[in-house]
């Protein structure tokens, strides 16, 4: 193959024929390929997009402000007209002349990165079209009136999911990155595309979920999760890990902490550099952390209470008999962090004292604004995941996967897809992305208690959430507690945390907002010196008022909340080593749990 002067690969004739062999076997891959979505097991058409009424309604609403100001309407499809056109004589002018006028300066969008959609007019009109189509649709969207808060927020949603989908990116007859890997590969680009979109498929039943990393580059207590442990405790429901301790002596008050179920808890252990369970122990501290059972559909009927009970109140109890003490201080984590709460709440109403001290991280409590979860907290969508649920047992990974990932389509779903399955390449060796891939199933029942009871119909910061013959309330939180949140968490936002904080009884209440995002946020050892955190005193204020007066303080939150759990951790004692004649060490850390796969 030879290279024109215009960088643009020139295909002899042998080339030629090598490209048509190739683009043979897609062809066969594409049998392949059928025959594996014919065997799809299919799930809840619910899952995939909501019901006609929502959309029903916004036609309804913008018919009826077109025909109540029709100028209006006119105004918008002759804008929408004149640019078309526009961008069609410029492409004409373009074909004619061999010059592409420069374009106006319109925001870098990376997906457009490639010279050609600026310098070739068949690209730059593509290009164009699509930028004009998406404007058109998000004004029109936007000039939708007499809607509920919630159907307007769902349909930007919907709307820009069909944005992000109709992009010529998406498409190989309208991705010059595609098509000249195509030819200068002579076709094995499509090829491995196809070969890893089948790959992808056949790895979750039939369901697509683009894989984020290269599985093959980690291992589970190999190369991520090392920090030495044992696991010290086993019930149905979890792994109770004891870390080994690195200093003499520690502190007599051990910590428990407790990741959430969605995910794998190895998050806060990926390797030696970021692990925040490496951290605690060389800042002297007893660390147990739990991990939890990666259900399958025998776990049907289990419900939040067995999460408390089984979960979090056992391992309290362990980790007392383990160090022999009366307290311990208790961290949560997202989910866990939420049911923390409700398992405070229940120990207040039940005069247990073992909690000395509560850290949040990223929790939730009060779900009154559900935020970008909007879309999907709706009575059409939990209906459709109660019927697969009821189905399945349990809310398969995949759906939550995949809701998360839309939630930053372009950059989870459709560029990974387009460099996987177009490209032809091999997903990064990224240990976080291979963490995020790395999903468990939820329990039926607890899925629907959490979806209907808290997020929907917010019952643990409203009238009570009842559970174990008890009505809890945010309210009943009332130990020392630290609460960490991140400035651009797009799945628990810092302002619903901080609402919920407000609520808690706790007397003494440090309230903490990091730079960055849900998991970068969390995970940010302060040898990085990357982002700092916000911190007022005063959760009087708003949370807007609250910010405004907030100090910046550079780096990691890490040695902060270190500072403040020295002072809630009693003396220091010898170092206690993993488990003892009641709790024999069952295995090394990470433990069992923690390398089922979900099922499909």
């Amino acid at each position: 193959m030879t290279t024109s002067d215009g960088n643009t690969p020139e295909l002899t004739g042998e080339h030629f024929e090598q490209l048509k062999e190739n683009m043979a076997k897609v062809e066969q891959l594409s049998k392949r390929l059928v025959e594996l979505m014919a065997g799809k097991k299919p799930h809840t058409p619910a899952l995939d997009s909501p019901n006609q009424e929502l959309f029903a309604k916004a036609a309804t609403a913008y018919w009826t402000e077109a025909w109540q100001n029709p100028a209006k309407l006119l105004e918008q499809q002759l804008e929408f007209w004149g640019k078309s056109v526009m961008n069609f004589a410029e492409a004409q002018q373009a074909l004619l002349t061999g010059e592409v006028e420069e374009g106006e300066g319109a925001p870098k969008d990376r997906r457009f990165a490639n010279p050609l959609w600026e310098t070739n007019p068949y690209f730059r009109f593509v290009k164009q079209q699509y930028q004009t189509n998406a404007a058109a649709l998000a004004q029109a969207v936007a000039s939708v009136e007499d809607l509920p808060d919630k159907d307007r927020k769902r349909l930007k949603y919907f709307s820009q999911q069909i944005i992000d989908l109709m992009a010529p990116t998406n498409f190989l007859g309208t991705n010059p990155d595609a098509l000249e890997r195509a030819v200068e590969t002579e076709g094995r680009s499509l090829l491995q595309g196809l070969e890893n979109l089948i790959r992808d498929l056949e790895a979750n039943g039939g369901e697509l979920v683009v894989k984020l990393a290269d599985e093959s580059a980690f291992e589970v207590g190999g190369n991520i999760a090392t920090t030495p442990g044992d696991v010290v405790y086993r019930n149905r429901m979890m792994e109770l890990i004891q870390y080994k301790p690195v200093t003499e002596t520690v502190y007599e008050t051990p910590i428990v902490l407790f990741p959430p179920w969605i995910n794998k808890f190895y998050i806060l252990d990926l390797k030696a550099q970021n692990s925040f369970i490496k951290w605690v122990t060389e800042q002297g501290y007893t660390i147990f952390v739990v991990s939890w059972i990666n259900p399958d559909a025998s776990y049907a009927d289990v419900g939040m209470e067995d999460y408390v009970q089984d979960g979090f109140l056992a391992a309290i109890d362990e980790v007392k008999k383990i160090c022999k003490v009366k307290q311990v201080n208790a961290v949560g984590y997202c989910i866990a962090g939420t049911t923390l709460s409700l398992t405070l709440s229940l120990m207040k109403q039940t005069g247990d004292k073992s909690v000395k001290s509560a850290t949040f991280f990223t929790a939730l409590t009060d779900f009154s604004d559900q935020g970008e979860f909007t879309p999907f907290l709706q009575d059409d969508f939990i209906d459709g995941i109660e019927d697969q649920v009821d189905k399945d047992g349990v809310l398969r990974s995949w759906i939550m996967a995949r809701t998360f990932s839309y939630l930053r389509s372009n950059d989870l779903v459709y560029s990974p897809a387009i460099r996987s399955y177009m490209l032809g390449e091999t997903p990064p060796a990224f240990d976080l992305l291979y963490w995020n891939g790395d999903g468990a199933n939820l329990p039926g029942k607890m899925a629907k208690q959490y979806l209907r009871g808290l997020c929907q119909r917010n019952q643990f910061a409203g009238e009570g959430f009842d559970l174990m013959g008890h009505t809890l309330h945010v309210r009943d939180v009332d130990v020392p507690l630290m609460a960490i949140t991140c400035e651009t968490d797009h799945i628990a936002a810092w302002k619903d945390c901080y609402r919920g904080v407000q609520q808690m009884g706790s007397k003494s209440k440090t309230f903490v907002v990091s730079e960055s995002g849900h998991i970068a946020g969390i995970v940010n050892p302060p040898s990085k010196k990357k982002y700092g955190h916000y911190t007022n005193p005063d959760l009087k204020l708003d949370a807007d008022a609250w910010m405004a007066e907030a100090d910046f303080n550079e780096g990691s939150w890490w040695p902060m909340w270190d500072a403040w759990m020295q002072k809630r951790s009693g003396k220091q004692v010898p170092a206690r080593d993993t488990g003892d004649s009641d709790h024999p060490r069952l295995c090394p850390a990470p433990g069992t749990y923690v390398v089922a796969k979900a099922s499909h």
